[in-house]
């Protein structure tokens, strides 16, 4: 292990905002999609990949060439639309990892497909029904296939690595002892468990709330010198304060229901009122994210994955009425320290 208060352990801050969709940049800020950079000494991990990803890492001043790993808390578009954009012109950075590849790290293949809403009138028909739930392994191949005709130009006449040899995307395992299902137990009391290590960091997960997909984790990062745990998407729940325990930095979702109500206040058809239902049951008030940072006894809270993402700050402002510790809403390319510091 690196000597005891030479890893500066941090996170950078790639994007802020939620949501499949581009924001206005007038009114947010220029909030872009998720993405966090753990950075630990040298080198530094992703956890998701959001919309505009690609560019804030590029402007952020990290070097490509010193990621170790990716991990996708789960597979909504907003979480990983720039994950082929990371394949392809990782390309270039990355020609050296072909004999220890960069890992992409997230949930398997859900198994089966979701229950469709009580509001629907007609059950619609889901897309590619002959695989219609891959998992982190599989999307990313299939990424990369949808782009063969480039590739294979890079592969064939400019002797390029396939990205398929130096990023290794594979499935997490959810453990069997849990009494998960997809469906039926989507998000049951557990222990984090183990899902890296290397000599910087051992990374933990645990199967958190945001139906209806599933799996769904939140995951923990845990050095010498201090930690780091980032929620995902999810609903206020018990495993989300078991994994955060007393964690050093705890990066949380929020989203403004007020914004919701007032976005679908006056719209009666199934699709709207079955969004409005999925908010509810799947996101944490700015409030509750605050609470639960409390009971976790956080060092520091940090609100996130902030929906909309047009919203001022005022909006955030609730969550450091409910929470005693150090209490932060980051912009796009931030930078907060996780060092140990209680």
């Amino acid at each position: 292990m690196t000597p005891s208060s030479s890893l500066k352990p941090h996170i950078v801050t790639l994007g802020t905002a939620g949501g499949p969709r581009w924001w206005a940049a007038a009114d947010s800020g220029e909030r872009t999609g998720i993405a966090t950079a753990v950075v630990v000494g040298e080198a530094f991990y992703l956890v998701d990949f959001g919309q505009g990803a690609g560019r804030r890492l590029s402007q952020s001043g990290l070097e490509l060439k010193d990621l170790r790993a990716l991990f996708i808390t789960h597979l909504h578009s907003d979480h990983v639309y720039d994950l082929a954009g990371l394949g392809i012109f990782g390309l270039y950075a990355l020609t050296h990892r072909t004999e220890n590849p960069v890992k992409i790290i997230g949930p398997g293949n859900r198994g089966e497909l979701p229950a469709v809403s009580p509001r629907a009138v007609v059950a619609p028909q889901p897309l590619a029904p002959e695989n219609p739930t891959p998992g982190t392994r599989q999307m990313f191949e299939q990424l990369m296939k949808a782009h063969a005709t480039d590739l294979n130009d890079r592969i064939l006449d400019s002797l390029r690595p396939s990205p398929l040899d130096i990023f290794h995307a594979e499935d997490i395992e959810v453990p069997a002892e849990s009494g998960y299902h997809p469906n039926n137990n989507p998000t049951p009391d557990m222990e984090p468990f183990e899902v890296y290590r290397d000599e910087l960091v051992t990374v933990t997960a645990i199967l958190v709330e945001h139906p209806p997909v599933a799996p769904a984790f939140a995951f923990r990062f845990d050095t010498a010198e201090g930690s780091v745990t980032i929620s995902g998407d999810t609903a206020y729940t018990q495993n989300m304060i078991t994994l955060a325990q007393d964690t050093d930095l705890l990066l949380h979702e929020a989203i403004d229901f007020a914004w919701v109500e007032s976005l679908y206040a006056d719209k009666t058809d199934e699709s709207s009122r079955a969004s409005r239902d999925h908010h509810y049951k799947s996101h944490t008030s700015v409030r509750d994210a605050a609470k639960l940072a409390e009971v976790a006894g956080v060092g520091h809270l940090a609100l996130h994955h902030l929906v909309p993402g047009s919203a001022s700050e005022s909006v955030w402002q609730e969550a450091g009425e409910h929470f005693s510790g150090t209490f932060t809403i980051p912009n796009d390319l931030d930078t907060i320290p996780f060092a140990r510091q209680r």
